[in-house]
C-alpha cells in the first residue's frame, strides 16, 4: 500500500495541510506539520503567476521567490523530509515550473526526492499528455481538482488517471477568502463519491477547526493552507511552533469529528 493509500485508510478522516516551498524555515515548518499531526502534506512550488491562490499564499510564492527558492531547492527540501518522515508529501503547483525541463525529468526527480503525489493547477485534464503519464510511469500519483463547476459531463475526464485523492475545491474562487456553506460541501462530497472510489478531500476556505470538523463528518480529508501561511508570514523564522498548535488542533479536530457527529 502506498504511503497515500495509508494515510487514507487511518480509521479517521485525513487531516491534508499545505505550506509553501522556501518561506521561513521550510524544514523546521515541515517537521511542525508532522509532530502536530498532519496526514498529508502538500508543499506548494513557489510560481510568479499563483492564479487559483489568495493574499496569503501569493505573498508566501513571493516571499519565496524573493529568497531565491529555485525548483532544485524543493526537491532538497523534499528529499530531506522523506528522510527524516514518512507521512505523504505531495507538491502543488503550477505547470511552468513543473515543465521547464520537461515532463521525464520532472517525474524523475519526483521519484527520486521520494514525492508521493502532484498536483498541478492549471494542466487540465483534456490537455494532460505529458505530465501525468510521465509521473504515473514512476508511481506518482496525480492528484485531480474538482469544483463546483465539475459538471457530470465532465467528472470522467477528471477521474480518468486521477490517483492518490481527488481534491475538491469547494468554492469557486481564489484560496483563503471565501467559504463554502456547509450544505453545498455534503452535496457535492456525495456527487463525487458516487463516481469514485478515491478518497475525497476538501479544501479552499478551511480556517478553523470547528470547519474542518464538520467537513471531515463527511468527505475523507481536509486542506488547510492559508491559515498556516499566514502564522509563517506573522512569525518568520518563529512559525514552527505556531505552526505546530494550529495543526495539533485541526487534526484533533479533524480525526475526532466523526466519533462526535
Amino acid at each position: 500500500m502506498s504511503r497515500l493509500a495509508s494515510a487514507f485508510a487511518k480509521p479517521h478522516p485525513a487531516l491534508v495541510t499545505f505550506v509553501t516551498a522556501g518561506d521561513g524555515d521550510t524544514a523546521a515548518i515541515l517537521d511542525a506539520l508532522v509532530a502536530g499531526g498532519a496526514d498529508v502534506i502538500e508543499l506548494g512550488m513557489p510560481f510568479t503567476d499563483p492564479m487559483a491562490d489568495g493574499p496569503a499564499i501569493q505573498a508566501a510564492n513571493l516571499r519565496a521567490l524573493g529568497a531565491g527558492t529555485t525548483t532544485a531547492d524543493i526537491f532538497r527540501i523534499a528529499a530531506g523530509f522523506r528522510a527524516r518522515h514518512a507521512t505523504p508529501l505531495v507538491l502543488m503547483g503550477y505547470a511552468n515550473p513543473m515543465l521547464a525541463r520537461g515532463s521525464d525529468w520532472f517525474a524523475q526527480q519526483c521519484a527520486k526526492a521520494g514525492v508521493d503525489g502532484v498536483i498541478c493547477v492549471d494542466i487540465p485534464p483534456e490537455e494532460d499528455g505529458d505530465l501525468g503519464p510521465a509521473l504515473r510511469a514512476r508511481g506518482i500519483a496525480l492528484i485531480r481538482l474538482a469544483t463546483p463547476t465539475s459538471d457530470a459531463a465532465r467528472l470522467p475526464a477528471i477521474l480518468e488517471g486521477s490517483s492518490g485523492f481527488l481534491y475538491y475545491v469547494s468554492v469557486a474562487g481564489i484560496t483563503g477568502k471565501q467559504q463554502a456553506v456547509q450544505a453545498s460541501i455534503e452535496e457535492a462530497v456525495a456527487r463525487l463519491k458516487a463516481a469514485t472510489a478515491l478518497p475525497v478531500a476538501v479544501g479552499f476556505g478551511v480556517r478553523h477547526p470547528e470547519q474542518a470538523a464538520a467537513i471531515a463528518r463527511v468527505a475523507d480529508g481536509v486542506v488547510v493552507g492559508s491559515a498556516l501561511v499566514e502564522l509563517v508570514a506573522q512569525h518568520g523564522a518563529e512559525a514552527a511552533g505556531p505552526v505546530r498548535a494550529l495543526t495539533a488542533a485541526l487534526a484533533q479536530a479533524v480525526h475526532r469529528a466523526r466519533a462526535h457527529a
